[in-house]
Parts: structure tokens; C-alpha cells; sequence
């Protein structure tokens, strides 16, 4: 089921809806259903492939929203690089609930791994698990090359060019003012959701001090996964890792 969300600042956010293995009552799916709500990296969309593969791998443990953040495909505005993408994902978490879905895990990767992070923060109590995958515990890093192409990207005007005609995302130009709530920042905030930390030892992007921060200011309440030999985000994912995040989350969301 495709259809067009809206945000809390007008912004047209394109999503798809996959039941999954539901079994349907009268009025909907069942209210202990658990549905995934997939926030994917920077420069992916509901239709690349990488994104449709993890949405499958879910959808084998619940229901699977996925969603376009602002400026990637074919929903509206720019991309602001995780800061206003937590009003895409507030949409898409009040789109699960409407459907009649009870249980809510949000999983994000990479730019979306920060984003499931702040949402969670700034929206406390909405969601019952959180996955964060591959994601920063600082902004602002440009401590390896593909960070640096990175914020060449974002913040040059032929970069964003090549974002846009290259990669299909459209990316604002305008500085985030004020700066948000940092990743590591918004993590004490999110107990007692049970938070899980999924990041790759060979991560290219953001070597594992980065999940280590995010880990210490979860404390008690987050759970940290130091998966050996993968990568980065979506593509690094095997179907082994992504059964056992749908195990996880299936256990902890309520």
C-alpha cells in the first residue's frame, strides 16, 4: 500500500505500507502486531533495492512502513541531514498507529540511525523499541574520507548538484541553525524504550567509538551489537543480522 504522508511543517513524504505475515481481524491487524517503521540512510529511498531487501528481511517478523525522508525520492522538500527528517519519521510513527498497529519499532541506518535516535528523545513514549544502525554519536565528523566526500556533498554547491542529478536527493542549502540534538546528546533521553546499538567493526564512515559513546550514554538501558567484519548501513546488513534485529525488537517492544 503506497500513499503520501504529511508532516507537522507540510512536507509530502511518500511511504509504503507491508502487513507482513498479519493475520487480519475486522477491524485491522491485530493489536499485539508489531510493525517496523524502516528510516533508511542518506541518498536511499522506499525503492532502492538495498532498502526493499531490508524491508523484506523485516516484514518477515511484522508489518514494515517504510518512508522517503524529505528531499530522496519521490517526496517533497529538501534534505536537511537529520535534523527536520525527525518530523518524516513522527509522520510515519503516527501512520503505523492509525493503520491500528499497537507496537511500534522504529529502525534506523546511518543518517536514519540518528534520526530513530532523536525521535525518540524528542517524542518520548511514542515508540516501543528503537533500533539504531551504523549511526553517529557526534555531528559535524569528518574524521574518514567518506565523511569528507560527505560533507563535500552537503555543503558545496556542486556537491549538492551532484546529490541531486547524481543521487536523487535533494539537499538544502541553508546551515542547520540552531544546531540539533546530537545523537549521544539524545540517548539519556530515551529510557525506558529498550534501545539496541547495531555498528560494523570495519565501518568506513564511523569508526566504533561512535557506537562506544552512544552505548555509555544509554548505560543500562541500551544494548550495544559490535558486529564483526561488516560495514556501513544498509548494504553491510546481511539477512543474518537483520533476522536477529527482528528477534530483538519482537522481544523488547512490549
Amino acid at each position: 500500500m503506497r500513499t503520501f504522508l504529511h508532516t507537522a511543517d507540510g512536507v509530502s513524504i511518500d511511504s509504503v505500507y507491508d502487513p507482513g505475515p498479519v493475520v487480519y481481524e475486522t477491524c485491522g491487524p491485530s493489536a499485539d502486531h508489531l510493525v517496523f517503521v524502516l528510516a533508511h540512510g542518506f541518498t536511499g529511498d522506499v525503492d532502492r533495492p538495498h532498502v526493499r531487501r531490508v524491508a523484506a528481511a523485516l516484514a518477515r517478523h511484522g508489518a514494515v512502513l517504510t518512508f522517503s525522508f524529505r528531499g530522496h525520492g519521490r517526496s517533497g522538500g529538501r534534505s536537511t541531514v537529520g535534523d527536520r527528517e525527525v518530523l518524516d519519521l513522527a509522520a510515519a510513527v503516527d501512520r503505523a498507529r492509525r493503520l491500528g498497529h499497537a507496537r511500534v519499532a522504529t529502525v534506523g541506518f546511518s543518517m536514519g540511525g540518528s534520526v530513530v535516535l532523536r525521535h525518540a528523545a524528542l517524542y518520548p513514549r511514542t515508540v516501543d523499541a528503537v533500533v539504531s544502525v551504523s549511526a553517529p554519536a557526534r555531528w559535524y565528523y569528518r574524521g574518514t574520507a567518506p565523511m569528507r566526500r560527505l560533507h563535500w556533498l552537503v555543503t558545496r554547491p556542486e556537491g549538492r548538484l551532484v546529490g541531486r542529478y547524481g543521487f536523487r536527493t535533494r539537499i538544502h542549502h541553508r546551515d542547520w541553525d540552531p544546531v540539533p540534538l546530537s545523537p549521544v546528546e539524545a540517548v539519556p533521553r530515551i529510557r525506558p524504550t529498550p534501545l539496541l546499538i547495531v555498528h560494523g567493526d570495519s565501518d568506513g564512515y564511523f569508526p566504533v567509538d561512535h557506537p562506544r559513546m552512544l552505548a555509555e550514554a544509554a548505560g543500562e538501558h541500551g544494548e550495544l551489537w559490535l558486529e564483526p567484519g561488516m560495514g556501513h548501513a544498509e548494504h553491510a546488513a546481511d539477512d543474518g543480522l537483520l533476522a536477529r534485529i527482528g528477534d530483538w525488537a519482537v522481544s523488547r517492544a512490549g
